[in-house]
């Protein structure tokens, strides 16, 4: 029999913009090597194998693929997929709803809140599973600039300095002076694993306080060319992550601190992310990702 998919662009309310996600509804009777197959074939920044879940209570079990490896947690994959299933349930409905979708992933679950509203776009957020972690020390400025084709002094900006955290999934945070610079970066790969590791996740996520629109605190732009990702247009396990960089340069008071981040514009894929930060007694202590996504293809996998 052939195998339904369908598409969703995601961090974005506009179709053909956002960062492109396949969702395989049924992928029972699939195993770990047919999955990395068809995410190569369809060779998005990630594809998405639903199965059913291990707990009956929950909506669904999910194993998350780029076109080079499996993930244990990624978030646009996480907010594509809870609002296809919601609108599977829902979708027709006249009337505003709103939905628990429940998914079991790497890192555990995760709670998903979706709001389906005629005439906009579905939206959803998720309280990040794991708090972010330092994950020891990025490499120097040097190695970093030369892996990125920028001089050593456009590395930093204020008093942010590259970091590495994980919250499920490790980055590598590299701050630049301003959107020209990050313009200019791009993958040199002779120079990639000594400066971003000989691990699972060789990555980079750069980012600068200057930003396309107004209403976003950061630009960014992530590169994990090791990975199969060259780049990718929108990337939420990095925006979680991030969260751990920001409180540890910005000194946020206690309280809620809610803020964009932009991505995907050197691309041609304008994302947004909602990042969502609540700091108690000078501790970080929940982060929230959110967006919009809009279908755009549905198909079979031919037998």
């Amino acid at each position: 029999m052939p195998r339904p998919f369908h598409t969703l662009d995601v961090f974005t309310d506009t179709r053909f913009t956002g960062n492109p996600l396949a969702v395989i509804p049924d992928a029972a009777g699939l195993d770990g090597d047919e999955m990395q197959r068809i995410a190569r074939e369809f060779n998005l920044s990630e594809t998405v194998f639903v199965l059913p879940p291990d707990n009956p209570a929950h909506s669904a079990k999910l194993r998350i693929f780029t076109p080079g490896r499996e993930l244990p947690f990624a978030g646009h994959p996480t907010v594509g997929t809870a609002i296809h299933l919601a609108l599977q349930k829902f979708g027709g409905s006249d009337h505003e709803e709103d939905a628990i979708i429940v998914l079991e992933e790497g890192v555990g679950p995760v709670r998903v809140g979706v709001r389906l509203k005629p005439g906009v776009a579905p939206f959803a957020e998720f309280d990040v599973p794991v708090l972010p972690e330092e994950q020891g020390a990025a490499s120097p400025n040097d190695r970093l600039a030369a892996a990125l084709g920028l001089a050593p002094n456009e590395i930093g900006f204020e008093n942010h300095a590259p970091t590495r955290f994980s919250s499920g999934v490790p980055f590598t945070f590299v701050p630049v002076a301003n959107l020209e610079v990050i313009g200019r970066a791009g993958p040199q790969l002779q120079h990639w694993r000594e400066a971003f590791g000989d691990h699972d996740h060789p990555n980079a996520f750069l980012y600068c306080r200057q930003s396309v629109h107004q209403d976003a605190a950061f630009h960014a732009r992530m590169f994990a060319p090791t990975m199969g990702v060259p780049e990718d247009p929108a990337t939420g396990a990095a925006a979680a992550a991030f969260a751990g960089a920001i409180a540890r340069f910005d000194t946020l008071p206690d309280g809620v601190h809610s803020g964009i981040v932009e991505q995907g514009y050197e691309m041609g894929r304008v994302s947004n992310i909602f990042q969502e930060i609540e700091m108690e007694g000078g501790k970080l202590t929940k982060v929230r990702i959110g967006g919009h996504a809009v279908p755009v293809m549905e198909g079979a996998i031919s037998d």
